[in-house]
């Protein structure tokens, strides 16, 4: 889905929560650990899955989807979140870019006091909303494929 794609998912979503605010960028991102889980659960299913090659890329398969989805669960997050960025708040609702409609609103930050972090990594981007105030704090990974869109979504946080 294209960048203005996800931003009229995102605004449709707001506008059906009955917010008035206006998308300024969304993306696609995961809760942070997504692609080292897929990893570690892959290398486990893989060992796991038996002798002979069909085996072994059955397990690496149901190791990686049950490690992504293990994680999270762990953060009490759905696998894939599309997130939207308004001058006000940052918005997750559950759901991929290939959905037209997102699901639930699963978090709502508002922007005023919202410290945003974010580490590089080799393929994906970690960006970390934290409000000092509350020590509340929303841990992200979105994927440097630009099809995701996380880098708009970075950018309009951080204004780089």
């Amino acid at each position: 889905m294209s960048e203005e794609g996800m931003e009229h998912a995102v605004q449709e979503a707001l506008v059906r929560e009955g917010i008035d605010d206006q998308v300024i960028a969304a993306g696609q991102f995961n809760p942070r650990g997504h692609s080292g889980s897929m990893f570690a659960g892959g290398l486990a299913g893989s060992e796991l899955g038996g002798p002979g090659e069909v085996a072994e890329d059955v397990g690496l398969a149901a190791g990686s989807i049950g490690g992504m989805r293990a994680n999270a669960a762990a953060h009490g997050m759905p696998e894939w979140m599309l997130v939207g960025v308004t001058a006000n708040a940052v918005y997750g609702f559950d759901g991929r870019s290939r959905s037209k409609t997102p699901g639930e609103m699963i978090f709502r930050a508002e922007r005023s006091g919202l410290e945003v972090k974010v580490h590089q990594r080799v393929n994906v981007r970690v960006v970390e909303l934290i409000h000092p105030d509350s020590a509340s704090r929303i841990e992200l990974e979105g994927s440097r494929v630009p099809l995701a869109h996380s880098k708009d979504v970075i950018e309009a946080l951080s204004g780089r």
